[in-house]
Formats: C-alpha cells, sequence, structure tokens
C-alpha cells in the first residue's frame, strides 16, 4: 500500500502530535481529542514506508557533551547569573553530558541553533525536578518568534500569545524527545475547540535556540529533515502499551455510522485497527527482532475469532461468509476497505509468525480471502464501488464510494493479487480502474 503518501500529522482533525505518547491525538468524533488506534498505525506505517523511499537525512549535531562535536566547533551556550552548566559523566550512558541547573524565575540556559534549514529537532533528556525545554522560532509571520515549550508536565497542548506548550511527561530517566516544529508551531496556532484545526499559513524560518530550565541533564542535541523511524518506533510502541486484555485497541469515542445503525458505545474494536495495528507490529518486530512487538501482533488475532455482538469484530453474510468488520455494527454494516485492510494485516502476520506461531492469522486469513472472492461483486455499481453494504442489510439506498475510496478499493485489490493468482482480483482492477476514465458496464 501507498503508506508513504500519507501525511497523517498535517490532516486538520489530528489535534497535535501528544508530548507524552508520541503519537497523533484525533479530533474526527469527539473535539476532545482521543487516541485513533487506525491513525496512530497510519502514521507509524506512512513513517515505515518513507524510511525506505527517501534518502537518509541530514543530521546536525549541537551538542554532545564532548569537547567538541563532530564538525570540530564547541557548543554556543549561554549561562545567565543564577544558572549554572557543567559536563558530567553519566553511568547510564556510559558518555558525558551537560547538567543544567536553571531556576524558573531565570531566563534559563541557552544553546544556540540557528538552522534555517531542518525543523526537526531532537535530544536525550532527563529532568531532576519539574522543568522545561523551550525551542525559539524565527517564523514567516512578520519574522516574529514564536517559542515551543515541552514542559514536564502532563497538558496537551496550550496556546497563549506567542508561546506554544506541550506537556513531555516527568522524563525522570532518560529518553529522547523528537519533535517536528513545524507540526507543533502550526497545530498550536491553529488551536481551535472543534474537530478541526484552524487552518494558518505560519511556518518556521529559523531555529533559533534552545532553552532549558529546571534542573536536570541533556545530551544529543540534534537537527535534521527528517526522523521516520522515531514516528514509526512511537507508533509501535504505543500499540504495545495500550493493547488490552482481549487483544484489542479498544476505540474510546461513541461512532455512529448511519442512519439505521446502533451506535457504537466507547471500547469498541475494529478489524481495520487491528489489521494496520499488526501491520505495524509485524514491522517493528522485523526491525528489531524484539519479540514483544510479534507477541502483541499474534494476541490481535482474538477480537477477529468473537461475534461483533461478543464484542469481537466477526460478522457472517448469509450465514456462510466470515466478515471482519471496520465498524463492528449492528445490523452489520460490511465495510469493503477496512475488511481488506484487516486481512492484509493476518497476511503481514502469518507470513512472518511462521507456520506454528502464524497458524491462526492463516486461518483467518484463509476464510476472509474466501469471503472477498465471493462478496467483491456485490460491491461493484457498473460505474464505481460501494462502501459498504447498508442497502442490503437496512434496504436503503446504497452508500456510494467516493472516488478516493474507490482508488483505496482499486489499491488494495492490486496488492492482494500479487499474494493471491485468482483471476477475480486482476478482472475487478481492470473493471474498477475503467471506472476512473468514465467507463461504464454494459447495458441490455
Amino acid at each position: 500500500m501507498s503508506f508513504e503518501g500519507y501525511n497523517v500529522e498535517v490532516r486538520d482533525r489530528v489535534k497535535c502530535i501528544s508530548g507524552v505518547e508520541g503519537v497523533p491525538l484525533s479530533t474526527q468524533w469527539g473535539p476532545q481529542g482521543y487516541f485513533y488506534p487506525i491513525q496512530i498505525a497510519q502514521y507509524g506505517l506512512s513513517h515505515y514506508s518513507k524510511n525506505l523511499t527517501e534518502k537518509p537525512p541530514h543530521i546536525e549535531v549541537y551538542e554532545t557533551a564532548e569537547d567538541k562535536d563532530k564538525a570540530g566547533r564547541s557548543a554556543e551556550w549561554m549561562v545567565p547569573k543564577g544558572c549554572s552548566l557543567s559536563t558530567v559523566p553519566d553511568k547510564a550512558k556510559f558518555t558525558s553530558v551537560k547538567q543544567f541547573v536553571a531556576p524558573e524565575n531565570t531566563e534559563g540556559v541557552s544553546l544556540q541553533l540557528g538552522n534555517s534549514r531542518d525543523f526537526i529537532i531532537s535530544f536525550d533528556l532527563k529532568f531532576v525536578t519539574n522543568g522545561s525545554i523551550s525551542v525559539v522560532l524565527e517564523t514567516t509571520e512578520k519574522n516574529q518568534l514564536f517559542t515551543v515549550h515541552y514542559v514536564s508536565n502532563t497538558q496537551l497542548i496550550a496556546f497563549k500569545d506567542r508561546d506554544i506548550y506541550y506537556g513531555i511527561g516527568p522524563r525522570t530517566s532518560w529518553s529522547t524527545v523528537t519533535r517536528d516544529l513545524v507540526t507543533d508551531l502550526r497545530k498550536g496556532v491553529g488551536l481551535s475547540n472543534t474537530k478541526a484545526v484552524k487552518q494558518t499559513k505560519i511556518m518556521p524560518k529559523k531555529v533559533v535556540r534552545l532553552v532549558a530550565k529546571g534542573r536536570g541533564f541533556l545530551d544529543n542535541v540534534t537537527i535534521s529533515a527528517t526522523a521516520h523511524m522515531a514516528a514509526f518506533f512511537a507508533a509501535s510502541s504505543w500499540l504495545v502499551r495500550n493493547q488490552d486484555e482481549r487483544g484489542g485497541w479498544p476505540i474510546m469515542v461513541t461512532r455512529k455510522l448511519g442512519e439505521g445503525f446502533k451506535s457504537l458505545d466507547p471500547g469498541w474494536y475494529s478489524a481495520m485497527a487491528q489489521g494496520q495495528a499488526i501491520s505495524t507490529l509485524v514491522r517493528a518486530y522485523l526491525l528489531t527482532k524484539d519479540h514483544t512487538f510479534l507477541s502483541s501482533a499474534l494476541r490481535a488475532t482474538a477480537p477477529y475469532k468473537l461475534p461483533s455482538e461478543q464484542h469481537g469484530v466477526k460478522a457472517v453474510f448469509m450465514n456462510r461468509h466470515d466478515w471482519y468488520e471496520e465498524y463492528p455494527t449492528s445490523p452489520s454494516s460490511f465495510v469493503l476497505n477496512g475488511f481488506m485492510y484487516s486481512l492484509i494485516g493476518l497476511y503481514d502476520l502469518k507470513e512472518t509468525a511462521g507456520e506454528k506461531l502464524g497458524k491462526e492469522a492463516r486461518v483467518l486469513y484463509e476464510r476472509g480471502m474466501e469471503s472477498l472472492k465471493a462478496m467483491l461483486p456485490l460491491y461493484d455499481t457498473g460505474s464505481g464501488t460501494i462502501y459498504d453494504l447498508r442497502h442490503f442489510m437496512l434496504g436503503t439506498a446504497p452508500n456510494l464510494a467516493r472516488w478516493d475510496y474507490h482508488t483505496t478499493h482499486i489499491n488494495q485489490l492490486q496488492l492482494l493479487s500479487t499474494i493471491d493468482e485468482a483471476p477475480i482480483f486482476k478482472e475487478f482492477v481492470k473493471r474498477w480502474k475503467s471506472y476512473l476514465r468514465g467507463g461504464r458496464a454494459k447495458h441490455n
């Protein structure tokens, strides 16, 4: 799938990238914001794909706490009265680090950066007290300075005057903070209480300096054009941490699919979320060989086996065809694109886990593929495709797929045709592509 074309963080229904969790917070179905596993998996998969398709970024190193950095220059720190900065050895990291002491009522110790080219900042951080790391940006807004503050609390995001605040949690043990300053600036300035972030044209022109306050330690301050693997592993780790005991990622917001369907109460699972999460976790496992990721992916098959009414995602069409529901509604909705994503996840898992561990995923995948081959014709209008089967289940008008969903259907079938040689996939891809050019099925 062409996930390298996805840019999840710029979507107006993404409130921001959480400073504590490092993943997007969605407002699509609730302005208060919630973590949406599908969006988080897509965030991870998009950065994974971009890492494969883009050339490695230039990384500018500003501080390593060694005498001089790789460019042979000393870091430019400013230490005002009442503050201190020293280089100390750190046993946990087996290297020297910078120790800072800068009370809240001071200007803080600052490191000059002056980067006008790239806007992804990364640093290793450990606080001893409450504190903050702030990044001063010169912007396109009449060259005004805006400051993004990363603070040792759990506040999601705030914006006042020209200051933007993100809580990053206490950070009392070493961790790496990686932030996209373009996204953080624009989400802050565009902050609203509605479902969508306000549109803004503001952009950073220069990363001026970093300012540390409180007491703590800093190391490895860098700026780069991209940090795709940091984003990918933030998503993968979130999925491991937030999987529940049933193997699912509960979606904690009410969802009403349409007239005639009962609302899904908070805590529902989505087969599309399960599938895309599996695809993310499998890739994290293949990169690290850390079995935590594979174990999480294997547990994620459990909701596929349970009917929707038993808190699973399985529906059965006409008492014969197993279907994994993107929205486990009552009555069943049979959304096509979400089902195919759920199958792609099962395929990734069965191929990675091997014969024994992957047996359950293989059985679920094979049953699903049989259903897809039998039911694909139901989604063909002769001039486009259908999003779901509500017209059959509810007796209403069909829910026609928008062209972007129609294109997704084609892309998914093209991918499935490379792993299953059944002629139906190639035939449908050819016909559905013709609809994009105004093609129509024959009439009588």
